[in-house]
């Protein structure tokens, strides 16, 4: 079942890319139940996706990018509900400070830095797959790491 289907993805989807749509759901969300209900949706979205994709990598994208889009989506929605969010949410990392600070992280700042480490994304790659410049995911990746790196040191600066 590993073999991958452009007709028929989901089976190879299912197999070689839930934990990763649940992954960056689960550190893109507050809740736990949130990142499933997102990652769940994400795989109704592939079902009823109708376009062939060209290979599994192109497939793997598109499924970050949607989870992506569904995890703006959501933080959207809760913040004009104004519903109060856990301060934690459960992580399989064991560091779990080093995560913690890349959650605090603004969201594109959050979003290269994650996809960077965690997932192995290029800069190149990141730029595609979140459809800006090259030049625009290198400043967010240094960004990020600046932050961090305040963060980690001393506590951030409010800019």
């Amino acid at each position: 079942m590993d073999s991958f289907n452009p007709g028929n993805p989901f089976p190879y989807a299912y197999e070689n890319l839930l934990d990763t749509v649940l992954r960056i759901a689960r550190h893109h969300v507050e809740g736990p139940s949130d990142a499933e209900d997102i990652t769940q949706d994400v795989f109704v979205t592939l079902l009823e996706h109708r376009r062939p994709f060209a290979s599994a990598e192109h497939l793997k994208a598109w499924m970050i990018r949607v989870t992506l889009n569904r995890c703006r989506n959501h933080n959207r929605s809760a913040s004009r509900r104004n519903v109060p969010l856990p301060d934690q949410i459960p992580v399989d990392p064991p560091d779990r400070s080093v995560l913690q600070a890349v959650r605090s992280l603004p969201a594109p700042y959050r979003t290269v830095i994650y996809l960077h480490y965690f997932e192995g994304y290029s800069t190149r790659e990141m730029a595609g797959l979140l459809r800006r410049k090259q030049n625009t995911v290198l400043t967010w990746l240094k960004r990020g790491r600046d932050h961090l790196r305040q963060h980690m040191i001393g506590g951030f600066d409010d800019e």
